[in-house]
């Protein structure tokens, strides 16, 4: 078959996530797909998986693709008459201790919200299951009845097989060299065998994919790793149709086939591959056996499952496989490139992952659009820096490894750290700052004594530095605060048209005299929040746009595809986040330190709440922004980088005599949950509206030329009930040992599971652990529909009572922001 000089679909790499992607095309109707594969399918990370496919994951919709990608499997054989080898025996989780215990039985509760039949374990219930099992340190466990095993070369020939039938073409043996681009979007590929034009190129084309995305100037982090399994010789006795078992605390997972044994590992200390690249003719190829490096967790499965020790080793394997720096795959439209999509970097789920991964991605190429949330694994969230290759290479060590270990609250990675700082970063240290990571930028989480190293000890209580949080948020509260907010994404957006054009993506009124602040979301046409951020104008055709780091990338490719979809604009855009640092000054006492800092007027009535003016602080010209995220009297400080430094030792100067006290992250979030700020990404997303958000005040329902999204919001706001609604949520425990509240926790009204937690946090000027998250119901989520529930919220199978309500339990009036 010659290959074609053009497609409407062409498809860079034949794994299961190129094939499923392919497949769900012709299904959907796209027949015009080529895809290419440099050697043979399956033939680079695919023929080696394990082939588990497990279904609970971190969130509702990422959840419903595994339970969509089990059904898949199940039904590929009738369809295409290809064996896959798939069944659905279950799988046992194993824990050893009482933390592990705790994960798990969030995880079970997390699954009920998600539909998922999950069952909690005692050391006798998991024998009967795994009869082959030592309970030595065994504690209990859960088995989800749901999850199973499929063989990934056979599963992925049923895949190309499905596609083939409606139509899709698939070359192996044919290499791309380039992915050819022309202004700003992906026009197809260039060949061994030369061009073929598409209008839309998806790269699946797993550790490939980095180079690739690469030189197209396109940031796909992801790096190789070496990943080891054995296979036993069969072994007798050994019964069929075994679950799945995984010992996580154990680094392995355990898996029955034909009477053998395969037992893997994520080991803690990983060994990234490929830094010199792969070669050429790599294909089915195996990786050089490291005894030595697998054996400690040879040595513990031996002792778990005993009949190991008499069991012949017929494989010992070591295969490489890709990882990402946040252990999330990438699927989506390239923020850089136009009509370029992403299906890599698996994780080692890619099985299980990619039946689901394959169809929204061919959803999302046919409507151009997400066709449920999927921010989680969205391409969009990358960091450009995050291409580096060292950077990676760094990362790898511990990523591979962070599938099995405990996936504790508020965990910070431990390598490739540093990579972004504030101009203050070492004197945050001195003054005591315990620093996480977000977006590669160093933040302080929390501060211990100065001149101290403050380290986290974790737990899913409350962590050591529960009473430092507690601390900063008081003086947040009574005294003053500050932050260093540097990481904040910051875009300078100038020209004739700039008012216009974030008019029309906003949800408020942006053409505002000079020096306001306006707080406002961007939305889909479906009404669905996209962003949510501030915007201040500067001058009559300059404004700056100020969002949360983890936003940088999306927010930015959305404006400036707003910007080139305008047609003659005079717009332009450029990200000052480096350029510009942000200090925040918090609590009742931030208009004193500043007016005597300053000299000047910052009353009410000289700047009432929501005004950005210019104040010189000692030597810098600052442009102070009343603004609030923590829910008190404030100022975010915006100065450029270099005055940063002599600007936040001026602030500590002066507000020594008021108490100032440094605050961290974890502060920040407490106040912001007390005073219910939603959070993008947690709170709200593409698929919620600010009607269901409690974020109508935005709306500017009649400014000229109205926005993106408003016809979809004036129909939602046209009948004459909200069945999804977000929520505050407060236990009524409010002892030492009351549960924290985290995300996904099962909200219950009446014994029924009507919703789920979305962030949480210890309320400590209220004393209280809180949560906020979204409720539903047909009839409508009123009032009285909330006073007259029995509200509870299930934590790690437990239920615990709780209030219910609309309004935010902090200053629901805001009175102490406009004080």
């Amino acid at each position: 078959m010659a290959l074609p000089s053009r497609a409407s679909v062409v498809i860079v790499g034949g794994g299961i996530a190129g094939c499923s992607v392919a497949y769900h095309l012709t299904k959907i109707g796209v027949t015009d797909v080529v895809l290419l594969e440099r050697r043979q399918l399956t033939c680079g990370t695919t023929w080696h998986a394990a082939g588990l496919v497990g279904q609970l994951r971190a969130t509702r919709n990422l959840t419903e693709l595994a339970k969509y990608t089990a059904d898949l499997y199940r039904s590929l054989e009738a369809e295409t008459g290809q064996a896959t080898g798939f069944k659905q025996n279950g799988s046992v989780s194993v824990a050893k201790t009482p933390a592990r215990l705790e994960e798990l039985k969030r995880g079970a509760s997390m699954g009920k919200t998600f539909g998922l039949e999950i069952d909690v374990l005692s050391p006798a219930e998991i024998k009967e299951r795994w009869p082959l099992l030592s309970l030595e340190d065994v504690v209990g466990g859960v088995f989800l009845s749901k999850d199973g095993q499929t063989n990934p070369i056979d599963t992925t020939i049923a895949l190309a097989k499905g596609a083939k039938m409606r139509g899709a073409r698939i070359f192996e043996n044919t290499r791309v060299d380039r992915i050819r681009i022309e202004r700003g979007r992906a026009t197809g590929v260039d060949t061994a065998e030369g061009f073929i034009a598409a209008d839309t190129v998806v790269l699946a084309a797993g550790m490939w994919s980095h180079g690739l995305a690469a030189a197209a100037g396109v940031a796909v982090p992801l790096h190789a790793a070496e990943h080891f399994y054995i296979v036993t010789e069969p072994i007798a006795g050994l019964p069929s149709g075994l679950p799945v078992l995984r010992v996580q605390d154990e680094c392995a997972y355990y898996k029955e086939d034909a009477g053998k044994l395969l037992m893997g590992c994520f080991e803690p200390v990983a060994k990234p591959w490929g830094m010199d690249g792969i070669p050429e003719a790599f294909c089915f190829d195996t990786l050089p056996a490291d005894y030595e490096h697998f054996e400690p967790i040879l040595a513990a499965a031996v002792r778990r499952v005993p009949v190991l020790a008499d069991a012949g080793i017929q494989l010992f394997f070591n295969g490489p496989e890709s990882f990402t720096p946040d252990d999330r795959y990438y699927i989506g439209e390239a923020p850089e490139v136009r009509d370029l999509f992403v299906a890599s970097g698996f994780n080692s789920v890619g099985i299980a992952a990619s039946g689901g991964a394959g169809k929204v991605v061919a959803q999302w190429i046919l409507d151009r659009r997400p066709p449920v949330d999927l921010s989680d694994v969205d391409i969009r969230r990358v960091m450009p820096f995050q291409s580096n290759r060292r950077y990676l290479r760094d990362r790898t060590v511990e990523t591979l490894g962070l599938l099995y270990a405990m996936h504790w609250p508020y965990y910070q990675y431990r390598t490739a750290r540093g990579a972004r700082r504030s101009p203050i970063h070492d004197r945050l240290i001195a003054a005591g700052a315990c620093m996480g990571e977000t977006a590669g930028w160093e933040r302080p989480m929390w501060y211990g004594k100065a001149g101290s190293a403050p380290a986290y000890e974790y737990s899913y209580g409350r962590q050591n530095w529960f009473d430092a949080c507690r601390e900063e948020c008081l003086a947040v509260r009574d005294s003053v605060a500050l932050f260093d907010q540097a990481s904040f994404a910051k875009f300078l957006v100038q020209g004739r048209d700039a008012c216009r054009i974030l008019n029309a993506m906003s949800t408020a009124n942006v053409d505002v005299p000079a020096g306001r602040i306006v707080y406002a979301q961007w939305l889909n046409e479906r009404g669905g929040i996209e962003a949510d951020l501030t915007i201040t104008r500067l001058a009559a055709q300059e404004f700056m746009v100020v969002t949360s780091a983890i936003c940088q990338t999306r927010d930015l490719a959305w404006l400036r595809r707003e910007i080139a979809a305008t047609e003659g604009a005079h717009c332009f855009v450029t990200d000052v986040t480096a350029g510009v640092a942000m200090l925040g000054l918090m609590g009742p006492k931030s208009r004193a330190l500043l007016e005597g800092l300053s000299g000047q007027d910052l009353s009410n009535a000289s700047h009432p709440f929501g005004q950005s003016r210019e104040l010189d602080l000692g030597y810098a010209r600052v442009r102070a922004s009343r603004i609030t995220y923590v829910g008190e009297l404030g100022w975010e400080l915006y100065v450029s980088a270099e005055f940063c430094g002599e600007l936040y030792e001026r602030l500590l100067e002066a507000g020594a005599p008021l108490g100032l006290k440094h605050a961290g992250y974890h502060a920040m979030a407490a106040c912001r949950v007390e005073k219910g700020y939603r959070h993008w990404s947690h709170d709200i997303a593409d698929e919620d509206t600010p009607l269901d958000a409690g974020l109508a005040f935005t709306i500017d329902w009649e400014k000229t030329g109205g926005f993106t999204g408003r016809g979809a919001l004036l129909q939602q706001r046209g009948r004459a009930v909200l069945p999804k609604r977000l929520v505050q949520v407060m236990l009524e425990d409010h002892s030492s040992v009351a549960p924290l509240l985290y995300h996904e926790e099962p909200i219950v009204r009446d014994g029924l599971i009507v919703g789920s937690v979305k962030s949480g946090a210890w309320g400590h000027r209220l004393d209280r652990s809180l949560g906020m998250g979204y409720v539903e119901f047909h009839g409508g989520v009123t009032r009285e529909w909330l006073d007259s529930g029995r509200w509870e919220v299930e934590v790690a199978c437990q239920r615990h009572p709780a209030r219910v309500q609309l309004a935010p339990w902090y200053d629901p009036k805001s009175e102490r922001i406009k004080c």
